[in-house]
């Protein structure tokens, strides 16, 4: 238990993030949960960490408008310190479709939030945990997909794309910064059971598609935190640049 540690979690008010946020918490950690519009989801989460004596702050702000990132980071650094540990778990996806049926609208939407989104909040964790920048070094663990390996067709190939485009990221980052104190790896859950898949206009997708899975049963979020607290910790301190595939077996 280190109550110095500092974690933002993105898009922490349900799913994989909010797992995350009560994970971090219950291990230490003081937690900024990110939020984009769910403020009651959002104030749950909080008051379930605080009435187990954890430390949180809640921070609402859209993570593809760079002012509203440094908003985000600069909240932190004044209300719990400089933080030590980004988890990029924040994104959106659309209505299952082919790829002749998603709108330019759509594409720029989903490539705004997931990848620039991403881009964002990790330029603004680099610059305050590189210890070329008087940081004291941290760890960035981006929250990718199954999907960037198997492209989602017929279903989502934009949201599959722009997971991709995490991978790429992770990597690159993960060599920019490995002198300078910073991790970053990634985890690629496959099918799990959160509201995102209601997003897509499925919400019983995972029970219909486990039979494929060799496990024969979807992923808990629960499952997803517990590999991502690992990469952010020290337990995982010579790991950067990896991928940790949390599919069952696809």
């Amino acid at each position: 238990m280190n109550s110095s540690k500092v974690a933002i979690i993105t898009g922490a008010s349900r799913g994989i993030g909010a797992q995350t946020a009560r994970l971090f918490a219950k291990n230490g950690y003081a937690v900024c949960i990110n939020y984009l519009s769910n403020s009651v989801a959002a104030e749950q989460v909080a008051n379930e960490i605080e009435q187990a004596g954890g430390k949180c702050v809640l921070v609402q702000a859209d993570i593809s408008i760079g002012s509203d990132v440094k908003t985000l980071f600069e909240t932190v650094d004044r209300e719990l310190g400089c933080v030590s540990v980004l988890v990029n778990n924040a994104a959106i996806l659309k209505t299952q479709c082919r790829l002749e049926d998603i709108s330019e609208a759509r594409i720029n939407e989903i490539l705004r939030v997931n990848v620039t989104g991403s881009f964002l909040c990790c330029k603004e964790a680099v610059k305050r945990m590189s210890t070329k920048q008087g940081g004291l070094g941290g760890a960035i663990v981006n929250v990718s997909s199954g999907a960037a390996k198997s492209g989602s067709p017929n279903e989502y190939i934009d949201y599959a794309a722009s997971k991709g485009a995490v991978d790429s990221l992770t990597r690159g980052l993960a060599l920019e910064v490995a002198a300078e104190g910073i991790r970053v790896n990634a985890v690629r859950p496959g099918l799990i059971y959160t509201d995102m898949h209601a997003s897509g206009g499925e919400a019983g997708r995972v029970d219909r598609l486990k039979t494929k899975i060799p496990m024969q049963r979807g992923g808990q979020a629960s499952e997803i935190a517990e590999a991502i607290l690992w990469l952010a910790s020290d337990k995982a301190s010579f790991a950067t640049g990896s991928f940790i595939d949390l599919a069952g077996g696809l």
